[in-house]
């Protein structure tokens, strides 16, 4: 079987879908303005794992961070 683009499933999607569902809590949870946590929830949502990166290393933070 020949795989020809790069696919999430079993447990490295149910992981991703963790870590996505974990950014978005984190970004309803942030100060910031609701325009900026529409942008990176639809981000996330529609890029999952592009998405995540970005998050991880831009994104709003919870009000508790």
């Amino acid at each position: 079987m020949e795989m020809t683009m790069f696919e999430l499933t079993g447990l490295g999607g149910l992981l991703l879908f963790a870590l996505d569902i974990w950014a978005l809590v984190s970004i309803i949870n942030s100060p910031a303005s609701t325009g900026t946590k529409v942008i990176w929830s639809l981000v996330v949502i529609f890029l999952p794992l592009i998405g995540f990166i970005a998050w991880l290393f831009a994104g709003p933070r919870s009000a508790r961070a």
